[in-house]
């Protein structure tokens, strides 16, 4: 696993707000929204771990959040996707071999159980459960859409180290 410096995090956490503003969905029963997050914050676990992907979860999360005009949902997203995150790389770190999705797998755990309480809290127990498909569905084509990125990235990290050496 390689280190991330600062620039590269911030890059992340850039690309990862900016594609999910682009591709937003609304939910009106959850009053929420459907996002391309997991992307970029399964990636930057997969990549470099727990301690960057908590942080691109997090800052992430929250700026999404905030831009998008759903501000009541801030801190759940930053705690939410901070954990996802952090899991996810956490696992990475163990036992990442190419198309191990278990990390994935228990952050995306992480995530749609968090938001079934946040939304419970914030709006009831109805919106909790309406929560549940919508972010089933983000997580996995989330992590579909991560495997071939994060396969790509590496490929061209090691192909980069081998003509520096």
């Amino acid at each position: 696993m390689k280190k991330a410096s600062l620039p590269l995090l911030a890059m992340l956490i850039a690309v990862t707000v900016t594609l999910s503003i682009i591709f937003i969905i609304p939910i009106p029963p959850t009053r929420g929204f459907v996002t391309l997050a997991e992307v970029g914050i399964y990636t930057a676990s997969l990549l470099f771990g727990g301690v960057p992907g908590m942080v691109v979860g997090a800052v992430s999360g929250g700026l999404i959040d905030l831009i998008s005009g759903y501000p009541e949902w801030a801190l759940f997203s930053i705690i939410i996707h901070g954990l996802q995150g952090f899991i996810a790389g956490k696992l990475a770190e163990r036992t990442f071999r190419g198309a191990d999705v278990s990390g994935l797998i228990m952050g995306s755990i992480v995530m749609v159980v968090g938001y079934f309480f946040a939304g419970w809290l914030l709006f009831g127990l109805g919106s909790g459960i309406a929560s549940i498909i919508g972010n089933i569905i983000q997580n996995g084509f989330g992590i579909i859409v991560t495997i071939p990125v994060v396969k790509g990235l590496a490929r061209f990290q090691d192909t980069r180290r081998d003509r520096i050496s």
